[in-house]
């Protein structure tokens, strides 16, 4: 039997358990799963007073390389061209894709770095406006993950496990602190449209072995921005509540995973009006395109989702994720990267100003980052001006903004060479840690039983990073 998180002692307030579903209430299950599902916050759930009460995470797919955009080494450009030292390397697994190479010769980045801000964060040239913000930022250059491919790195940074079908993060936020906005998804997806890269699949943002309700829901360009969402011809909306209306009736003495589907329903309903509002720009200003850049103009771009993002987070849906194809340079990555940071750099500046001019930064966590980092060797030949990297899952660079993180802040060090990480690392199921306590939850607590054991989100790892706090 499935468990919502368990509530602090001393705690008050009913939870929705078992015992509460079999009796109902006046609407039967349906009644007590949708006053569940439209509760403005279940604080019962909180474990602690949080810092943030929403995320935006800005999923960099592929793996940007840190190497080029946060974690300067001149030393790679000292020694440009020479091997990798075995000392440094340490018998470390490569990838198929360059542990076959005769020579592995070290990259210096070709981009100039430069400190800015009252901080002095070290940011590239690539990255010119969010260098602007970098007081607001966190930067974090020692993640390390478990995983060195695409798929399993990608599954273990969303979803805590390298195993497809766990649930992702989005719907553990989904299933421990309920809905803000009745009307709206608790967990929205949006994919920039026509970039290519590494496959996506929907259980990056799925849910699992938990309700499907807690699933994202992807939001698209063009069209209708939500699939299924509109009546098929000859039902106006009178019709479809009355619908509804009978469904709900229906299940006043069903089970719990009819409940569910009538809260789906429900949900559905209330989309057709709030999801075309949120996801019509005409209202706003220029101003805004002027800050988001003219891309913003254009649906399906990053930069437009980012936009929409901002709204959605106005209208308090508590887990916005945006996902940028790409970032996969094995070969040529000056010019590809070059394209990448022009299509992203402005935009997520953007986003992290526009929440702060509206005072919800504060209680809005916003993170940017990929799977893994980059290897400081290239893959294939090197030149002058072009190499590769290949990936790296011993140290990528990150970074947060808000939602009570230490703005202005650069967290550890890798070594000379940009392989390994010389002091404090930050390993994935550190990060979900700290991003579960920042919005009031103990990732210890935030359990569910399924098929004998206790699943959580840091499986059974993961600490707060205690210096990353504001």
């Amino acid at each position: 039997m499935s468990e919502l998180p368990p509530i602090p002692s001393g705690s008050p307030g009913p939870r929705l358990d078992r015992r509460a579903l079999l009796q109902g209430a006046s609407l039967g299950v349906a009644g007590a799963a949708l006053a569940r599902i439209g509760s403005a916050q279940d604080a019962t759930a909180l474990h602690h007073p949080p810092r943030a009460r929403r995320v935006v995470h800005l999923f960099m797919s592929g793996g940007p390389s840190q190497l080029d955009l946060w974690d300067p080494k001149p030393l790679l450009r000292e020694r440009n061209g020479e091997e990798l030292p075995g000392s440094v390397r340490q018998g470390q697994r490569l990838t198929g894709m360059s542990g076959n190479q005769a020579s592995l010769p070290l990259a210096g980045s070709i981009f100039d770095f430069q400190q800015h801000g009252e901080s002095g964060t070290w940011a590239s040239e690539l990255l010119p406006h969010t260098a602007a913000i970098v007081d607001d930022l966190c930067v974090v250059r020692t993640m390390v993950t478990d995983a060195i491919n695409h798929d399993p790195a990608a599954t273990f940074l969303l979803t805590g496990s390298e195993i497809a079908g766990r649930p992702s993060a989005g719907a553990w936020l989904s299933y421990g602190l309920g809905a803000l906005n009745r009307d709206l998804p608790e967990f929205c997806v949006m994919v920039t449209q026509g970039k290519g890269g590494q496959p996506l699949y929907e259980r990056l943002w799925g849910s699992g072995f938990l309700s499907a309700r807690h699933a994202g829901v992807q939001f698209r360009s063009g069209g209708d921005p939500v699939l299924f969402l509109n009546d098929p011809p000859g039902i106006d909306r009178a019709t479809r509540r009355r619908m509804l209306d009978a469904l709900r009736g229906a299940a006043g003495g069903a089970d719990a995973d009819s409940a569910a589907r009538t809260a789906q329903a429900e949900l559905a309903f209330r989309m057709q009006m709030s999801v075309p509002e949120v996801a019509d720009l005409s209202d706003e200003p220029d101003a805004t395109f002027e800050l988001y850049g003219e891309d913003a103009r254009k649906p399906g771009t990053f930069a437009a989702n980012c936009l929409i993002a901002r709204r959605l987070i106005e209208r308090d849906v508590r887990f916005v994720q945006l996902i940028h194809q790409g970032w996969d340079q094995h070969g040529s990555l000056p010019g590809a990267i070059r394209t990448q940071c022009k299509e992203t750099d402005q935009a997520s500046a953007a986003l992290v100003t526009d929440l702060k001019r509206r005072g919800l930064l504060d209680d809005t966590l916003v993170v940017w980052g990929g799977e893994f980092g980059r290897t400081c060797y290239s893959q294939g030949a090197l030149s002058a001006t072009n190499y590769g990297r290949d990936h790296h899952p011993r140290c990528a660079s990150m970074w947060m903004a808000g939602g009570g993180v230490r703005a202005g802040h650069t967290h550890g060090e890798t070594d000379e060479f940009g392989y390994n990480v010389a002091r404090d690392p930050v390993h994935v199921h550190d990060l979900n840690a700290t991003l579960l306590h920042l919005l009031g939850i103990d990732h210890e607590r935030l359990t569910f039983r399924h098929q004998g054991r206790r699943y959580r989100l840091t499986d059974v790892h993961g600490s707060v990073i205690q210096p990353l706090l504001g």
